[in-house]
């Protein structure tokens, strides 16, 4: 009985000490109350008391680290410092979950660190997929320009993707606005956002670490405290890196956000580079919290230099 006891408050305080944890990392964390927006549909975001809820689950979350995890740490083990600086290429590195000690740092810079070191990988190679698609729409473009034939094969993958982005079929200028990539700055300070640094029941439970809505009773999460009446739930996902490619997809598509692909073709025009701080004004219909919402991510922005990100590159790169 007695043993019982001590782990029942050995759980409860560890519950509390993740929660107040996580709320170190935010800057200005969104109302858990409040309603979200239609054009995010993203769920009041409940990171800290979901790992909270975890850790008291769990009883122990400072355990010894297994050899799966030690792995882990090896792949992540690159340095962050020199790729800011713009010295070393960015590892081909396809974590499948989110590090299962990230939550055990106690240090928020470290906690921080691993995050970005886990995330950035994925979003580069999501770019570079979309980059490799660009180049592509973009000869099609030029051959039909020119009067050259186009190959069956090319005329085939068109059609697909102008579906795919929801632009009228045979439109490659429609399409080149929306086949672009998304800055690493803006979306790693968005996953950081929506996952609470990557801690959040739902980066831990379904790699879901942007917070996208799905009303499929089969491929989501459930949140705590859902409104009596509503049947949404957070997308879940097999993969981290299915999770940003359905972002990508997400900030490329949705009409929410027409004006920051507008802006981002208009960089593209005038040959200027594409600034994940800049282009995060658009994103104020992202959240219900609109202009709070989009301060919180050029914060997060700025506080870790991650716009010396928006240049990185991936191992053996040619993009």
């Amino acid at each position: 009985m007695h043993t019982t006891r001590f782990k029942l408050k050995l759980a409860i305080g560890l519950g509390a000490l993740a929660t107040s944890v996580a709320m170190m990392v935010w800057v200005n964390p969104p109302s858990f109350n409040a309603a979200p927006s239609a054009a995010h549909k993203h769920s009041a975001f409940r990171a800290a008391s979901d790992i909270g809820a975890r850790a008291a689950r769990a009883g122990n979350v400072s355990g010894g680290v297994s050899a799966v995890h030690a792995r882990t740490h090896h792949k992540l083990d690159y340095a962050l410092d020199a790729v800011l600086r713009g010295e070393r290429a960015v590892p081909r590195l396809t974590l499948a979950r989110m590090p299962a000690t990230l939550s055990d740092l106690k240090q928020v810079s470290q906690r921080k660190t691993m995050f970005f070191k886990a995330v950035l990988p994925l979003v580069l190679q999501v770019n570079e997929e979309i980059l490799k698609d660009r180049r592509r729409a973009w000869k099609i473009r030029n051959e039909k320009r020119l009067g050259r034939h186009v190959a069956a094969a090319d005329r085939l993958w068109l059609n697909v993707m102008t579906e795919r982005y929801g632009v009228a079929h045979g439109d490659i200028d429609a399409l080149m606005v929306r086949l672009d990539v998304v800055p690493p700055s803006l979306a790693l300070a968005q996953a950081a956002t929506e996952s609470g640094w990557g801690t959040s029941r739902f980066a831990r439970e379904g790699n879901a670490i942007f917070g996208q809505w799905t009303w499929s009773q089969d491929a989501g999460i459930v949140p705590l405290g859902r409104a009596e009446g509503k049947t949404h739930r957070i997308r879940a996902f097999s993969s981290l890196i299915d999770s940003v490619r359905a972002y990508m997809l997400n900030i490329n598509t949705h009409r929410a956000y027409r004006a920051l692909r507008r802006e981002r073709a208009a960089l593209r025009r005038r040959g200027a580079p594409l600034d994940g701080s800049d282009l995060a004004q658009f994103l104020d219909k992202y959240s219900q919290r609109g202009d709070a919402y989009v301060a919180d991510l050029q914060t997060i922005i700025a506080a870790n230099n991650l716009s010396a990100l928006d240049d990185a590159r991936l191992v053996g790169s040619n993009t």
